[in-house]
């Protein structure tokens, strides 16, 4: 299978240097019966720093295509991808193979590496050692549009 038929990502930098923050309701809201409007507090929340454990290696990638939809990850997500992480099974990374980007579920098996998709049309890639492949690292967060 060739990396083309998944997907195509686009990188992003997260900008720590950004004095821009969003209005954040830190007591949460209620999923189920609706709360006492006593309890809103607003605060200010930073996402960039937020969604980054470490952030001199974190960096979002825009997703182009479905290959992981089962695992939640849509067209036009944007993950949050940590570098410093290591790669481990079941782990969603992404990855550099044969000089195209991809994001797939990490699945290490006796003697081989699958990159699993996570959705039914598309097959896993078993890589080889004909392939050249670089982790580039874990997702962490996916951010949607709703």
């Amino acid at each position: 299978m060739s990396i083309k038929d998944t997907n195509k990502l686009t990188f992003l930098n997260p900008d720590f240097e950004s004095d821009k923050s969003a209005p954040y309701i830190s007591g949460g809201v209620s999923a189920g019966f609706p709360s006492p409007a006593a309890d809103f507090t607003e605060s200010n929340i930073d996402l960039n720093k937020e969604l980054s454990k470490n952030p001199l290696a974190t960096f979002y990638v825009k997703v182009n295509g479905n290959s992981m939809i089962d695992a939640g990850i849509n067209d036009k997500d944007i993950l949050v991808v940590d570098r410093s992480l290591e790669p481990r099974d079941n782990k969603i990374a992404v990855c550099l193979v044969d000089g195209e980007f991809t994001v797939k579920r990490i699945k290490l098996e006796k003697d081989y590496l699958f990159l699993l998709p996570e959705n039914k049309n598309y097959q896993p890639i078993k890589i080889t050692e004909e392939n050249q492949i670089s982790i580039w690292g874990i997702v962490t967060y996916i951010i949607k549009a709703v």
